[in-house]
C-alpha cells in the first residue's frame, strides 16, 4: 500500500517562498517518478512538476518555470517542492503524486491527501 502524506502548507505573503514535502510510504519509492499537482477553489486539478525516478530529469507548468523546484531523496522517501516569488495566483491544494513508471508519463497512480498554500496579496 503507497501512502503520501503532505506537509509544509500554511499562509504566505505575495513574493514569499514556501517549501512543501511528501513522505512516501511503501515498498520502492526510488523505483518511480513523483510529481506535484494542484486545484485552486473553482478551478480544474493542473499539473505543478515532475521529477524522474532518479532526479536526472524534471517537468515544470509553465506557470512556475523559474519560480519553483522539485527534489527528491531516496535515501529519505521524501519528494520536495521549493516554490519562491509566490503570487496570488499560486494559492490552491497541492497535491504529491507517485507516477506508475520511472518516468512521468501517464495519469499518476497514487495521491496524497493535499496540503493547503494561501498566498495574501
Amino acid at each position: 500500500q503507497v501512502q503520501l502524506v503532505e506537509s509544509g502548507g500554511g499562509l504566505v505573503q505575495a513574493g514569499g517562498s514556501l517549501r512543501l514535502s511528501c513522505a512516501a510510504s511503501g515498498r520502492s519509492f526510488s523505483g518511480y517518478a513523483m510529481g506535484w499537482f494542484r486545484q485552486a477553489p473553482g478551478k480544474e486539478r493542473e499539473f505543478v512538476a515532475a521529477i524522474t525516478w532518479d532526479g536526472a530529469m524534471t517537468n515544470y507548468a509553465d506557470s512556475v518555470n523559474g519560480r519553483f523546484t522539485i527534489s527528491r531523496d531516496n535515501a529519505k522517501n521524501t519528494v520536495t517542492l521549493q516554490m519562491a516569488s509566490l503570487t496570488h495566483e499560486d494559492t490552491a491544494v497541492y497535491y504529491c503524486v507517485r507516477y506508475g513508471s520511472i518516468y512521468y508519463n501517464g495519469d499518476p497512480g497514487y495521491w496524497g491527501q493535499g496540503t493547503q498554500v494561501t498566498v495574501s496579496s
